[in-house]
């Protein structure tokens, strides 16, 4: 199977690592693309914008679409052995919906080197073009894996010597923890949060304090705070 990215910086990403790109499409000559697809061994198209469009499902293709192999899917135990230091850091999101979060969330978990991210299989926006853009080449770059059950996966990475860390508006500030274990950050939905049944599976519970009037931050957001925050108190940044 195949998928198709789109724009200018999404596609170079993917081509410099010479992996998984069949063949791109350009609405006009690119220097820059031209080369890294003669890098690449790609072949390289000149076509029509109605075609780009077709081709990206959207306007917003920025005059480049790129032909790759479907995205790469991971097991959880994968995510495991592929701990980056001392201490393991896994994004677990609990019914995502928003590719744009889901995009930016790959791309601060790339920033930081954490070891994957975890998502339903169902309910959950999954690996698109529209997350491929928006994660700048992190899709391709971040171990992500999908999963039926996230309660029994939280389970099972308890039994692995991980630690579960949600957020919760009711949680404690979270500059309160030292983020010496194994690390699951759980983020919940943009609307509903955290599920009851995965919240009880929760070690610690930890909130973002704010003072304006806005009484939630974006899911990205707050996963970007936390992700640093976690990293910092490790010293591995």
């Amino acid at each position: 199977m195949s998928q198709f990215i789109y724009g200018k910086n999404p596609v170079k990403q993917i081509l410099l690592t010479k992996q998984g790109v069949l063949e791109v499409f350009l609405s006009q000559k690119d220097k820059e693309i031209e080369e890294a697809c003669r890098k690449a061994n790609v072949s390289v198209q000149i076509v029509d914008k109605k075609t780009l469009q077709k081709l990206a499902g959207s306007s917003n293709h920025q005059g480049v679409v790129a032909k790759i192999e479907d995205y790469k899917t991971y097991e959880v135990d994968d995510l495991v052995e592929a701990k980056h230091s001392e201490y393991g850091l896994i994004i677990l999101l609990d019914e995502l919906e928003d590719p744009h979060n889901l995009g930016a969330i790959l791309r601060t978990a790339d920033a930081v080197g954490a070891d994957g991210v975890i998502f339903k299989k169902t309910h959950n926006v999954g690996l698109t073009p529209t997350v491929a853009k928006v994660s700048t080449g992190a899709i391709h770059t971040v171990k992500c894996a999908p999963v039926t059950n996230l309660v029994r996966t939280v389970q099972d990475l308890k039994k692995k010597g991980y630690w579960i860390v949600g957020t919760d508006m009711k949680g404690e500030d979270y500059r309160s923890l030292k983020y010496d274990f194994h690390t699951v950050l759980v983020i919940g939905n943009e609307g509903k949060g955290i599920s009851r049944l995965l919240k009880e599976e929760c070690d610690y519970t930890v909130t973002i304090p704010m003072i304006g009037s806005i009484s939630s931050l974006n899911a990205s957001v707050s996963t970007g705070i936390l992700l640093y925050e976690i990293c910092g108190r490790r010293h591995v940044l």
